[in-house]
């Protein structure tokens, strides 16, 4: 009996032992996450805390626990491999630096050199299926000074990227924001009201010259954010000032009536299928 005991216990006790870390490991894990799940600010101090508990955790466990990320790698693209693959000759930080150049020269209206022939203006709305092309965008966006309306128009240009699937162009975003306490806003009276837009998408395509081929804007990423009805471009601020331009492209998104339609059907049929299966 005796040379049973020195034969298994110890065994035993390892197993005991391994179970009781990974059981204070995973009741780390569940307090932290929830705790994040419960308050929408945490303090910095507490997440730390939480970290440091859960490093000293798994480090007195190393041997017998796993992380519990899980990444399927094959969803993500290796843009450092794509980018090398377009064999563009203008690296990432050279179209990013021409690209602020060309926002820091009015949009490339005080340096129309900066555009190629073949340059091409577009927005979600403005310049229709093929856009403006480059006489028409340096009369318009020429003919059109913003800050004469909005004296404090900040673009807060941001997060300038190479598109690894599209040579030569370049992503940033922008979040602007202004005052309307200028000479008016097309014609009207300064309203002194203040518009801050949703982020939004916008890009410039050069040529393998360093020329600009083609520029879009406006694109909203998250139209809840702002005041501007998520609306873009020219549009977000008219409407943010109350001067909303008179037709449905310049107005905060409406559902139409057919998409309302098919959306009560789709509600109504749930509400059928719910209580048929609470009737069986």
């Amino acid at each position: 009996r005796t040379a049973h005991k020195n034969k298994y216990i110890p065994s035993l006790h390892i197993d005991i032992t391994k179970t009781m870390m990974f059981q204070t490991t995973l009741a780390l894990a569940v307090t932290c996450i929830s705790t994040s799940l419960a308050f929408n600010s945490i303090s910095y101090g507490r997440d730390a805390s939480c970290n440091s508990l859960l490093t000293r955790a798994k480090s007195s466990s190393a041997e017998i626990t796993t992380s519990s990320v899980v990444i399927d790698e094959s969803l993500f693209l290796d843009e450092a491999t794509a980018l090398s693959e377009l064999d563009f000759p203008l690296s990432e930080g050279e179209l990013v630096t021409k690209a602020k150049e060309y926002l820091s020269s009015g949009q490339g209206v005080d340096r129309p050199e900066l555009l190629a022939s073949e340059f091409i203006f577009m927005g979600p709305v403005v310049g229709g299926s093929s856009g403006l092309d480059r006489e028409a965008y340096l009369e318009a966006v020429g003919g059109f000074k913003i800050t004469d309306a909005f004296p404090d128009l900040n673009p807060r240009f941001h997060h300038f990227r190479s598109d690894p699937l599209d040579a030569g162009r370049v992503w940033f975003t922008s979040v602007a924001s202004g005052t309307d306490n200028g000479k008016g806003f097309l014609g009207n009276k300064p309203t002194g009201k203040k518009f801050m837009t949703p982020p939004q998408a916008c890009s410039l395509k050069f040529n393998k010259e360093g020329k600009v081929i083609k520029y879009t804007i406006g694109h909203v990423m998250e139209r809840s954010l702002g005041n501007t009805g998520g609306l873009g471009g020219i549009f977000g601020p008219a409407y943010a000032i109350g001067k909303a331009l008179p037709f449905p492209e310049a107005q905060p998104y409406q559902p139409s009536k057919r998409y309302q339609m098919i959306q009560l059907i789709g509600r109504v049929s749930n509400s059928f299928k719910k209580r048929s299966e609470k009737g069986k």
